[in-house]
């Protein structure tokens, strides 16, 4: 939708591709041409070179916009599109290798003279290695996909004996996600802030500085609130991200729109992360702030033109970006996709929306849990936190859970509002603020009589509200269609304590636990993925595990019986 607009601005046609479960989506229809790719898996259809290759073709297009998923990062896609003649709007296949794996990376941003932590000098060979790194350089370690992103292929390692577990979880979510599973190792800073720099560079020498965003809000490693430009640096610190950015860019050749990412830490310490050789899900408020539309410059760049500027512009105002993912804050974020029964955006000075559906839309489950994000921009960051909170208020999602009683409920947390200072970092949702988000009063439903029930959700007590007319009909019985519904529920998980049963509709990715084991309560028995995120299922109680006929591999619904622990 993002690319199709901008065609639209620069008087170019666009033509979109899409798959089975997205022949209705929003972009099938914003765009001036669209066709189809069999299948619905992402190897049938998006990450499928040929078949994208063949609709440009048949279609007569001249260039591809990658976008900000799938593909976007490919360098053997990039090669591809060249070969095929026609115009790759981003980096050269070459410098997407060398900055896609985060190994040469590191040594393009080493030769750059940028800040960085401790590492390994390319991917190591297994736990063994990961384990001799932590002992030199001390705990927690990072262990990371040479070839991933978006915190795919990441674990992090507190104590010597998780370091196993968390490399094998690693490269088995690297190989799922990229396809390689190589990883390497580095000395991980706690409770850091995640920042980064926009950089645009074409053809004639120009590197530019768009500015910079903060993105230490996420769950899972991925982001879920960004704001620009990152506030509470001091002067010093933003001279070293906007300098050591551009002499990376410089050093790797690079040309296009991409970000380089860093950590900073409590200290003030300064490290470089990664670059992502792309346009990010977060480039809306770097071009509130400053002006630029950065997919026009990606097209000017492409067409071999100059930037429209040769200059760091400088930032106006503040603004903020909320991912509206379908997931279940209250689950710990559990991917949840289904029909959006109403997208009701909210209005107002300094409101923009990106959004992929509307009232009608269906939510796949094949792939990212993405929706909409809502922009906010203010004078300064103070009013941008006022025009947000109202925002939120007023916005409506109905159908299926989404994040927005999360970000309601942050947008009242001193630790990322205060005008003294940011608190949070890149875990503390998980670390701090998940608790206080399942008490709080925000995730109930906006409007009427509420009834809260306490669940048992993988053995820890979560507080829900429901409207009181459901939670009545719920207990008693709510007619045939809802007894039916309670009598299968009650079938498939066999109405007993000892069900092990799945959280969320998914496909099992791996057994952690052998079948006949004993398994203590708490601990994980299987990998189950959904929407590109892996999600372990805990034993709800101590005992022999016995596993159902769920080989790996196997689609599973909610609530789908998986075993027992008798």
């Amino acid at each position: 939708m993002r690319v199709a607009r901008a065609c639209a601005d620069a008087g170019l046609a666009s033509v979109a591709v899409y798959s089975e479960p997205d022949a209705d989506a929003l972009h099938v229809h914003m765009a001036d041409e669209a066709y189809a790719l069999n299948g619905s898996s992402s190897a049938e259809t998006y990450l499928n070179i040929p078949a994208v290759l063949a609709v440009a073709e048949r279609s007569g297009a001249d260039a591809v916009h990658p976008g900000y998923g799938f593909l976007s990062e490919n360098a053997d896609f990039a090669r591809a599109v060249v070969s095929a003649g026609l115009t790759w709007i981003g980096p050269s296949p070459e410098v997407i290798e060398a900055l896609g794996n985060k190994v040469t990376a590191r040594e393009i941003a080493v030769r750059a003279g940028a800040p960085l932590v401790p590492g390994t000098d390319g991917p190591v060979a297994d736990a063994a290695e990961a384990r001799a790194f932590a002992e030199e350089h001390g705990l927690p370690v990072a262990i990371k996909a040479a070839f991933g992103g978006g915190g795919r292929g990441m674990r992090i390692a507190r104590e010597l004996d998780e370091l196993e577990s968390a490399f094998d979880a690693a490269v088995r979510e690297a190989t799922s996600a990229f396809g390689r599973g190589e990883c390497f190792v580095e000395r991980f800073l706690d409770r850091p802030r995640h920042v980064e720099a926009q950089v645009l560079a074409d053809t004639h020498g120009h590197v530019v500085v768009v500015g910079t965003r903060d993105c230490s809000l996420q769950r899972r490693h991925q982001k879920l609130v960004e704001e620009a430009p990152a506030p509470f640096l001091t002067d010093e610190q933003r001279r070293t991200l906007h300098e050591s950015a551009r002499a990376i860019c410089r050093e790797a050749g690079y040309t296009g729109a991409g970000t380089v990412e860093y950590l900073v830490a409590p200290d003030g310490l300064i490290s470089f992360l990664e670059v992502n050789t792309r346009l990010q899900v977060e480039h809306p408020v770097t071009e509130q702030t400053t002006g630029v539309d950065l997919v026009r410059e990606q097209f000017r760049v492409a067409e071999g033109l100059p930037l429209s500027t040769s200059e760091d512009p400088a930032p106006h105002g503040h603004a903020f970006e909320f991912r509206l993912n379908a997931e279940d804050p209250a689950l710990g974020f559990l991917p949840t996709p289904g029909a959006v029964e109403a997208f009701e955006p909210p209005t107002g000075a300094g409101v923009r929306v990106d959004t992929g559906v509307r009232s009608g839309s269906v939510v796949p489950a094949e792939y990212d849990s993405l929706l909409a994000k809502l922009v906010v921009w203010g004078e300064d960051r103070q009013q941008a936190v006022v025009r947000a909170r109202a925002a939120l208020r007023e916005i409506t999602i109905r159908g299926l859970p989404t994040v927005l009683p999360f970000h309601r409920a942050v947008m009242d947390e001193p630790a990322f509002t205060s005008p003294e200072g940011l608190s949070v970092y890149t875990t503390w949702i998980e670390d701090e603020f998940t608790p206080d988000l399942e008490a709080s009063p925000h995730l109930a439903p906006d409007a009427g009589r509420r009834t809260t029930f306490t669940l048992d959700v993988d053995g820890r007590a979560v507080r829900v509200g429901l409207p009181a007319e459901l939670a009545e009909a719920l207990l008693r019985g709510g007619g045939a269609a809802e007894a039916g519904a309670a009598a299968a529920s009650s079938t498939s998980s066999g109405n007993d304590d000892a069900a092990l049963t799945a959280p969320l509709n998914g496909t099992v990715v791996t057994w952690l636990a052998e079948d006949g084991q004993e398994v203590t309560e708490g601990e994980s028995v299987l990998v189950v993925e959904a929407m590109k995120m892996e999600t372990p299922v805990r034993a709800h109680r101590s005992g022999t595990l016995h596993r159902a006929e769920v080989a790996e591999g196997s689609a599973v619904s909610a609530g789908q019986r998986l075993g027992e622990i008798a």
